[in-house]
């Protein structure tokens, strides 16, 4: 059996090796992988009503490369580990704030701004470009192997009862119950 995210982690290499810039357009919900595609992409451009947040916590599972640490450099290292650890939901507005996003506009705005994006960057030199792509990820390269060994981590993890338990309550539509209840815990807590 393969590694977890497998094509994930391929989706997000592509993102980063292309030598063209790639811009996140968010006009909804950013939520768990959603959320770590827009920290790999170059830039992001958000609607008015788009919503950012983590939930791998609350399902048993996490994003133990890009998505955690290339996270941390881009939002802050203690809003990376609140958007991880709390699994709260951020507007457009907040992810402008912590620098996820580059721009918010209006939904009906949204096309027309990234096209504006697009068009300026195209008239820039494509090897200009690509060079300065490749020297901002240089620094964070190193995130790829640690998401590499993450994610054969976290292919032990989803061997667990931990790990099924919260891809049954997730299915289930239910709280999660990672901790075992001990008899009469539910009448205590009335």
């Amino acid at each position: 059996m393969a590694a977890p995210g497998v094509i994930y982690r391929a989706l997000q290499s592509v993102i980063r090796d292309v030598p063209k810039p790639v811009i996140a357009r968010v006009n909804g919900y950013a939520i768990g992988g959603g959320n770590v595609l827009v920290t790999v992409c170059d830039l992001a451009i958000a609607s008015e009503t788009a919503v950012f947040g983590q939930v791998g916590p609350r399902v048993g599972s996490v994003d133990p490369g890009f998505g955690t640490a290339l996270l941390a450099r881009v939002a802050g290292e203690k809003r990376a580990r609140e958007m991880w650890y709390l699994c709260r939901r951020y507007s457009a507005a907040q992810a402008l704030e912590m620098g996820l996003v580059n721009a918010v506009v209006p939904a009906d705005a949204l096309d027309a701004e990234v096209a504006r994006w697009c068009d300026e960057i195209i008239a820039n030199s494509p090897t200009a470009i690509a060079i300065a792509k490749r020297s901002f990820n240089a620094d964070s390269e190193n995130i790829r192997a640690i998401g590499s060994l993450g994610f054969e981590a976290l292919a032990l993890y989803y061997g667990t009862a931990e790990s099924r338990e919260g891809m049954a309550a997730f299915k289930a539509r239910r709280p999660a119950r990672f901790r075992p209840q001990e008899p009469g815990a539910d009448d205590a807590a009335r």
